[in-house]
């Protein structure tokens, strides 16, 4: 073994050498010279050397490989010439690492952070050092992938059906799913729920719901054509049984707890589904939901461990009855078995979802909160339940403190009862309170009729209560307060709204909660999933790129993570700098005019430009123009949005090339020109080329009278060689969570903001609170409405992206383009012989990814697309992008951040996969019972006593050298039995002790 690591090292390294040399005369062959002053002063590495893999000598091997000198000439070859941008980007030069980081912490320093009692779902909370250390901060949980591939992806799954047993014992409902975007979002998709459940159009929401909550809802009710009633809940008319769903908040945003039981007694008389927007912190104290028969249940998770980070990320909750699984939103975990009979983890009934069903799929989510939800999840494992209700004990006590004291300061409470919010209607007036307020840099919510909210949380201590008192004029202390056992002190202890039922019962919430044991859980479950902290994860349309250190840093700043996202606006200076310079390199790089940050996945930007086009064309007065073409290779997405902004979805078919048929185009013009809206097009294409026709294609539509939607999914094979907005493109959302850096955090979270034409710009999104057009000249009156519950989505994250772009500048970005479209065609040569690269451009090029035929051998060696992928964990990877948008293809996307080694380890995994189909077709290898049919092959099946299967272990788990020279990855279970899970749904804990 060691004679052969030997050889192969030494012949790797004069390979090296033997391109070094080379790229060295080539160098000296272009007079590229440094002075003798320079070489004296050699200048400190740039970020873009560090986040493109290969290095110079490695290009320089790869382009003579494809037949090329230099990256601009494979650039000219690659993208069409009339669209190509000619001049560098217009953004700063880059700063190096150690200059960003001084630069943006002097940015986050300009926020203030001052105490905040505002509440309206947001709460300051302790994030655990160790959750926040090993987690938040931790490459090997934030670099993961969607957990599509179940056998490589234990680790995560677990700790996500963590977070579906606690949200269902809190709530007291039966089934959850593994989060959503926001606590408004969820309520948006609950209202959603009840129409498709009833097929009534009629919606009613409380007056005491967060504002946030009820815009956003209205909003999305709008496009669906739904009517929505805002009132007392106490005094809905039910009897003409024409409304869907009853959405009501429990604690309400003014604290107060109220008995819902009646109102669900009568709605479920006439057919109306009940939704509760809950606390989860409450739940640990008083009744849930459950108790009043409520159908859904949804909220927030980002007291339980999430800091507020100006607004998100955070991860929504969803919980209903059982009956409405197959409605629910989103994704699930679900319980099922591997090969071998093993208890394992899956996402379960993904049919439903949108890259399934497309336009009828139940909602158009996409990109979660996965990493948010592990977080909360973990928080409730490390604390436990009576962890839990110790803090939420002394949040209600400060409360009910509080409470006491302005009272006998001749406050009024208006809050009857309450558990950490209390409305007041101070002895001074308003204005009086909120001067003290401001003296001692605290922020209250400041009604319109006069009255203050106060909401405590986990941070508030017996100081914050005696100054709270001093802003409300009371000259009584805390203490004092206690002592004095004033008859206006209230407590939930023995009310009838105090709960009596157990929640968080099973053994994972009570045994991890010394630190040693936590870390030691969280490293098991990490252990168990393949991220990009392993290898490469190859995904097409995905962008799994470097994720760097210096990037990730500022998200941990207590300048951005100590915000409330409805604080003053002057208080979040440092914020709003870092949203002005965003938005500018982020319009320089698209060649667009406006930037909305709101959207807070790539979906829900999609949601929100096809909004705005709609919004558009009525302020035209053409609210006919409701037809949406779309390309049959489209992501799911991209119909599934259509239908929920209230669209009609059109199919446009893609030629033999993979290239939209222009003929069906324009015939599809032609037939809805009256009522045309949008086309909506990825581009480079889905099917991995860049299409020559596209500006032709963007004045097609425009002459049609329909705008055009570019999805930005591919804008990794765009940066600084050519702009969306430059061809044709109206509007575009931009996940940050592929070409600019944010993290895919094992499913989320993602970050969606949408660029948009000046033409556009009056549409973006608004807000109730804090109102992101307000500087628009006509003050945001024509907006689309509310996307988002945060007015700038998820800002926590957004320094990622700024940094990026500001470490790389222009040549670096441009450079990062070109280089992942050189190690997309260099992959596709290196395979050539051994699989067909399904589509290619005029010039014989693909983009920045390419789809692999693989059909074929199902015929030649009964092997399909996922038996490759499954295979491929032998070998260390996580597959390519699997049966998309072809059935039966593999789609990979290397990205520029992998150097050349891990190409070609790649590239070898799959030449040698290939092979194995060769014994299959053969003869060689059994065709039911062969190593790739039997993959993944974990550990425990190898090393068993019993080995009957006609090829060796060795065959089995390291199939080729570089699997044993390099760390084994092991998948912790065998293949997944997917029939089985969905058949027997369970989506909770088993009752069984986790191991670790």
């Amino acid at each position: 073994m060691q004679s052969i690591i030997k050889v192969s090292t030494c012949s790797r390294l004069l390979h090296t050498q033997k391109y070094t040399i080379k790229y060295a005369r080539a160098l000296v062959s272009n007079s590229i010279n440094l002075s003798n002053f320079e070489k004296l002063f050699p200048k400190r590495e740039e970020f873009q050397v560090r986040h493109i893999g290969p290095r110079e000598h490695e290009q320089f091997e790869m382009l003579e490989t494809i037949g090329f000198k230099s990256l601009d000439e494979l650039t000219r070859s690659a993208v069409p010439e009339k669209i190509c941008l000619n001049e560098p980007l217009k953004i700063e030069e880059p700063v190096n690492e150690y200059e960003l980081i001084k630069r943006i912490r002097e940015v986050s320093e300009k926020n203030q952070v001052w105490r905040s009692y505002i509440g309206m779902g947001y709460h300051n909370c302790s994030v655990p050092h160790t959750i926040l250390r090993n987690i938040f901060e931790n490459p090997g949980w934030t670099t993961q992938y969607t957990p599509y591939q179940p056998e490589i992806s234990q680790g995560r799954l677990e700790g996500l059906l963590n977070y579906q047993t606690m949200i269902c014992e809190l709530t007291g409902m039966e089934v959850a799913n593994a989060s959503l975007l926001d606590e408004s979002t969820a309520a948006a998709e609950a209202m959603s729920l009840t129409y498709r459940h009833t097929r009534r159009k009629k919606m009613f929401l409380s007056d005491k719901l967060h504002p946030q909550t009820i815009n956003v809802v209205v909003t999305r009710a709008t496009s669906l054509g739904l009517t929505i009633e805002v009132g007392d809940v106490f005094k809905v008319d039910l009897a003409k049984k024409d409304i869907a769903g009853i959405l009501l908040q429990y604690p309400d945003t003014t604290g107060q707890i109220r008995d819902f039981s009646n109102v669900v007694e009568q709605a479920h008389v006439n057919g109306t589904l009940v939704c509760a927007a809950s606390d989860l912190l409450s739940l640990t104290l008083i009744r849930p939901p459950s108790d009043f028969s409520i159908d859904i249940c949804i909220g927030t998770s980002q007291r339980f461990g999430v800091p507020l980070g100006y607004g998100g990320p955070h991860a929504g909750f969803f919980a209903c009855r059982r009956s409405l699984v197959r409605l629910m939103p989103g994704r699930m975990i679900g319980v099922t078995r591997d090969a071998n009979g093993v208890d394992a983890y899956r996402l379960a009934l993904q049919t439903r979802e949108q890259h399934i069903r497309r336009d009828k799929a139940t909602s158009n989510i996409c990109t979660a909160q996965a990493l948010l939800a592990n977080m909360s999840a973990m928080y409730a494992v490390y604390h436990g339940p009576s962890g839990l209700r110790d803090i939420a004990t002394r949040v209600h006590n400060l409360t009910a403190v509080l409470a006491g004291g302005l009272k006998a300061g001749n406050n009024k409470v208006q809050t009857e009862h309450f558990f950490d919010t209390i409305t007041v209607l101070p002895r001074d007036d308003q204005g009086t309170v909120r001067k003290r307020a401001t003296k001692a840099k605290v922020n209250l919510r400041y009604n319109d009729d006069g009255s203050i909210g106060i909401a405590f949380d986990e941070t508030t201590t017996l100081k914050d209560v005696d100054d709270l008192l001093k802003i409300f004029g009371s000259k009584m202390t805390a203490k004092e307060v206690v002592e004095s056992d004033s008859k206006g002190i209230y407590s939930i202890i023995d009310s009838p709204f105090m709960r009596t039922t157990p929640y968080l019962v099973h053994p994972v919430f009570n045994t991890y909660h010394s630190e040693t044991r936590i870390v030691r859980y969280m490293k098991s479950l990490e252990n168990k999933d393949v991220s990009l902290v392993h290898s490469m994860i190859p995904l097409g349309s995905c962008t799994m790129k470097l994720n760097s250190t210096t990037e990730m840093m500022p998200s941990s700043f207590k300048g951005f993570t100590d915000i409330h996202p409805f604080a003053p606006i002057e208080q979040a200076e440092g914020y709003q700098q870092l949203f002005t310079e965003l938005e500018k390199d982020l319009c320089a790089i698209t060649g667009y005019d406006r930037i909305s940050f709101q959207p807070n996945s790539g979906a829900q930007g999609e949601y929100a430009g096809l909004r705005a086009i709609q919004c558009y064309h009525e302020s035209r007065g053409d609210a006919h123009r409701q037809v949406c073409l779309i390309p049959v290779s489209a992501h799911g997405t991209n119909p599934a949005s259509a239908q929920m902004a209230g669209m009609r979805v059109e199919p446009i078919h893609v030629r033999k090339d993979g290239s939209v048929d222009i003929v069906h185009l324009q015939e599809m013009i032609d037939k809805y020109k009256v009522n045309l809206s949008c086309l909506m097009i990825t581009y480079p294409s889905t099917n991995g080329v860049f299409e020559e026709t596209i500006a032709d294609i963007c004045e097609m539509v425009h002459n049609g009278g329909g705008q055009v939607y570019l999805d930005g999914a591919n804008m990794n094979a765009q940066v600084g060689l050519c702009r969306p907005g430059d061809y044709g493109s109206d509007v575009s959302h931009l996940n940050l969570h592929k070409t600019f850096c944010i993290p895919h955090g094992g499913g989320g979270p993602g970050v969606g903001p949408i660029g948009v034409k000046k033409h556009l710009a009056p549409f973006l999104p608004s807000h109730p609170i804090i109102n992101p057009l307000a500087d628009d000249t006509d003050g945001g009156k024509q907006s689309l409405g509310t996307i988002s519950a945060a007015p700038y989505g998820s800002s926590a994250i957004l320094p990622i992206s700024w940094a990026y772009i500001k470490m790389m500048g222009p040549k670096g970005l441009r450079k990062a383009t070109q280089v992942a479209i050189l190690n997309a065609n260099y992959m596709s040569k290196r395979l050539e012989g051994h699989y067909v690269t399904l589509y290619k451009g005029t010039t014989g090029l693909v983009a920045h990814e390419f789809i692999i035929d693989v059909r074929d051998f199902k015929k030649t060696a009964n092997v399909e697309a996922v038996d490759i992928a499954k295979r491929l964990m032998d070998y260390g990877f996580h597959a390519p992008t699997m049966s998309w948008p072809v059935t039966g293809t593999l789609m990979i996307e290397p990205t520029e951040s992998e150097d050349k080694p891990e190409l070609d380890r790649f590239c070898e995994a799959l030449i040698s996969i290939r092979n194995e189909i060769r014994e299959i077709e053969n003869g060689k290898l059994d065709s039911q019972i062969n190593p790739l049919k039997m993959a993944p092959h974990t550990q425990e099946h190898v090393v068993c006593s019993e080995w009957n299967r006609p090829y060796t272990r060795e065959q089995a788990a390291f199939p080729a050298p570089f699997v044993k020279t390099d760390t084994k990855i092991w998948p912790s279970v065998g293949r997944i039995d997917d029939i089985y899970g969905d058949k027997n749904l369970f989506c909770t804990c088993p009752q069984i002790l986790p191991k670790y």
